[in-house]
């Protein structure tokens, strides 16, 4: 112990003894003289003076720096801070907490980037008063990036794969460090993280960084850095077992999952099969791990489910400008009738589209194919037609990561009714039967299933069949869908482009039902109209179905209020566009402008738009939840 602390010791220690001799009632307390000194406070006044003298701080600290980013970066992690509340320190100890304090400030600011700066601490206040510790600083130039060496070793260096030679490409365009830029301790630390990161991500779980280096040149305020990433050997998927299975086969995990053996290694496949296991309706839970100390040309792949049970009963309550209050229950048993087929039965009751339908679905086989029955019941009332129709359909479909298959035949039957008396001779109400072979093809190439902001969709879809009713015709059925999502500069925004199309090609008299023709206008088409209500005139206020169908849209997004919610709120202009006709020439446009808010929610964005419709005078408001394609 230094002498001059022990002497201070000492002459306390004789002090309070002679204190307690001399003073009448006084006596030495237990604690040493720390507890003396908190006897003392105690015994102050009521003003409290004495005890607010003794809570004092020792010293005050002010720290002068022109860059109030470092001023409050030292003020708060100096290390002085800690011993202010030691109320015995003497000059010496001060001056040895001083001098720790300019080496602590020091590294301090090299975490900053500043490794040459001029730091003084030094004592300032008259003498028997309380001391003020200043820190000075002037900082110096802050150090720059000069030059950045990523290097690669294991496969990954060396595979001519096109894929391996773009995610090398991704993890150097993605360094988040580059040169120029200045340097701090926390970006060299979060470049690194995020260079491994992207290499962990795809093929390589095995990544590490096996040397990294920054090098400082404090003189010149410049540093070079060196990082060598190890990716070690590719992975590819092995064989796959699944534990928890026994209400459902164990293969059924598998072919959910769309998981392939010899594809490579992908994490971000992964959590989507485990995404779709959990939304397929079999499982409540699912974990994909594949064994990293494994044979990496074939790791293998556990499945951990926890299945769902086999019937589910779902009651839905919800509300669209299009069709108003909607309430619907839905009953699914995963192994209906005792089988391997699942049903699906839905009772929807709302003011325009009341229906009931049942779907029934087989499990995929390893091609991912499923055989699909299906029958509906509905009653699609517009203010103006009533349309009552069955539907029948019996088909295979596949679903797959970036695209959708079906191959179906459908017999549908159409009943119209309320505009009989007006209708023109040769209009097409849609009150008819037809029997159909269709096929049609679903591609989505989002950036997110449910969110997107980058990517497209396109859908396709063609009919062949014979009226039933009346005079039988043949006739053809083609439709198409296009969304894009064009991002704009280097923004957020972007621009949301649509483009839909379908012709019925047949003759005149060939009586096909409403469901095969085609009317627009409402919440998910032309906004500015009411549902449906852009169809083939029929004289007074009431339009029918027809053979051609046209819509586009364009509309700009982008994001608000993001420093108060973060990816919370968008706000959209759009311009719509639809019209349907029986013959080319006479399609006429409908146009419908607006804005609106789109409410950002984990299931999809919920839409709240105003949009006035140029040929219909009116303002409507529109409201949906979702991205559907």
């Amino acid at each position: 112990m230094p002498v001059q602390p022990l002497r201070s010791m000492f002459l306390r220690a004789a002090l309070w003894l002679a204190l307690a001799l001399l003073l009448p009632g006084c006596a030495l307390l237990p604690g040493g003289d720390a507890a003396a000194t908190d006897a003392a406070a105690t015994s102050a006044g009521p003003s409290g003076t004495e005890s607010a003298a003794v809570d004092a701080p020792a010293f005050d600290i002010r720290v002068d720096c022109a860059d109030a980013d470092l001023r409050q970066l030292v003020e708060r992690f100096n290390s002085l801070r800690r011993y202010r509340a030691v109320s015995d320190l003497d000059a010496f100890e001060l001056e040895r907490l001083m001098a720790l304090a300019e080496r602590d400030t020091r590294e301090l600011l090299g975490t900053e980037g500043y490794f040459a700066p001029r730091v003084q601490v030094r004592r300032e206040g008259a003498a028997g008063a309380r001391p003020t510790v200043v820190i000075a600083i002037e900082p110096g130039p802050a150090t720059t990036v000069r030059q950045v060496e990523l290097d690669f070793a294991g496969d990954i260096a060396h595979d001519a794969d096109a894929d391996a030679q773009a995610q090398r490409a991704a993890i150097t365009e993605g360094w988040s460090l580059p040169a120029g830029r200045r340097f701090t301790q926390q970006r060299w630390s979060d470049a690194k993280t995020d260079a491994l990161r992207q290499l962990l991500a795809q093929r390589y779980p095995r990544g590490r960084i096996a040397a990294s280096q920054a090098d400082i040149d404090a003189p010149a305020a410049q540093a070079r850095l060196h990082v060598q990433l190890d990716s070690g050997p590719l992975f590819r998927l092995g064989t796959a077992s699944v534990l928890g299975a026994s209400r459902y086969p164990p293969e059924l995990a598998e072919r959910l999952s769309w998981l392939q053996a010899g594809q490579p290694y992908d994490q971000k496949a992964l959590v989507d099969a485990q995404q779709r296991l959990t939304e397929s309706g079999y499982y409540d839970g699912a974990s994909i791990t594949i064994d990293p100390e494994g044979d990496a040309a074939a790791a293998p792949v556990t499945y951990t489910v926890t299945e769902a049970k086999r019937h589910k009963l779902q009651l839905g309550v919800g509300y669209s400008t299009d069709s108003g209050p909607r309430l619907s229950l839905e009953h699914r048993d995963n192994t209906a009738l005792g089988s391997s087929w699942r049903s699906d039965t839905t009772l929807q009751l709302d003011r325009k589209a009341p229906l009931v339908q049942l779907e029934l679905h087989s499990l995929p086989d390893a091609d991912h194919w499923r055989t699909a029955l299906f029958a509906r019941h509905m009653r699609q009332d517009d203010g103006a037609l009533v349309t009552t129709s069955q539907t029948l359909r019996a088909g295979r479909l596949q679903s797959g990561p970036r695209f959708d298959r079906n191959v179906y035949v459908q017999y549908e039957q159409a009943n119209v009714t309320g505009a009989a008396s007006v209708v023109a001779p040769d209009a097409l109400v849609g009150d008819g039967a037809a029997l159909s072979l269709n096929a049609a093809w679903t591609g989505r190439y989002f950036d997110s299933p449910t969110l997107p902001t980058r990517g497209y969709g396109l859908s396709g879809e063609i009919g062949a069949g014979v009226t039933t009713m009346g005079v039988r015709k043949p006739f053809t059925r083609l439709t198409g869908r296009w969304l894009g999502m064009v991002p704009l500069g280097a923004g957020d925004s972007r621009l949301a482009l649509r483009a839909e199309g379908g012709a019925v090609i047949g003759a005149r008299q060939a009586r096909l039902p409403a469901t095969q023709l085609f009317r627009t206008g409402g919440d998910a088409t032309v906004r500015g109209y009411a549902y449906r209500s852009i169809g083939i005139p029929l004289g007074g206020n009431w339009v029918g179905p027809g053979r051609l169908m046209a819509l586009g849209s364009v509309e700009w997004q982008r994001p608000i209020a993001q420093q108060r919610w973060p990816g919370l709120l968008e706000h959209v202009l759009f311009v719509d566009v639809g019209s349907v006709a029986n013959h080319a020439s006479d399609l006429r446009a409908h146009w419908g402008v607006g804005t609106g808010l789109r409410l950002i929610t984990p299931v999809g964005p919920m839409e709240l738009d105003v949009a006035y419709g140029l040929q219909s005078h009116e303002v409507r408001l529109h409201m949906r939840v979702g991205f559907n394609f």
